[in-house]
């Protein structure tokens, strides 16, 4: 990947298009967004995976993502928290909760910050 910085951005181009990355948002993404939608996005497609292999039905869910910073440490990202919200009949919430302990293991994002910032991931029935 090449970057290449100007105008107060900078930009990559990848196999969907350019990135445009930016500490102003009317710019471009900020990178800590970026840095949670890779961790909340990864989490979430290996959970899918793991609620498939393990035939657990359900119809929908969605990831509310946030995060706690340090301002006093560059404004370092210090916890982002994930809250499945999952949908659909007679669903078990401890069968839930181990496919999610499941994915969080095998989900590259996550272990590439684990060390660093910590990771806490939730099941919310609705």
């Amino acid at each position: 990947m090449k970057y290449e910085f100007h105008e107060g951005k900078v930009t990559t181009e990848l196999g969907f298009g350019t990135l445009n990355i930016s500490s102003d948002d009317t710019k471009g993404f900020r990178p800590f967004q970026l840095l949670v939608s890779s961790v909340a996005a990864c989490s979430g497609a290996v959970f899918k995976r793991v609620l498939e292999k393990r035939r657990i039905d359900y119809d929908s869910f969605t990831i509310d993502a946030s995060v706690e910073r340090n301002e006093k440490q560059a404004n370092r990202i210090e916890i982002i928290q994930l809250i499945f919200k999952v949908s659909g009949q007679d669903l078990n919430r401890e069968q839930l909760e181990k496919s999610l302990a499941i994915s969080s293991r095998n989900c590259a994002m996550v272990r590439s910050v684990k060390d660093s910032i910590k990771i806490v991931e939730k099941i919310e029935l609705v």
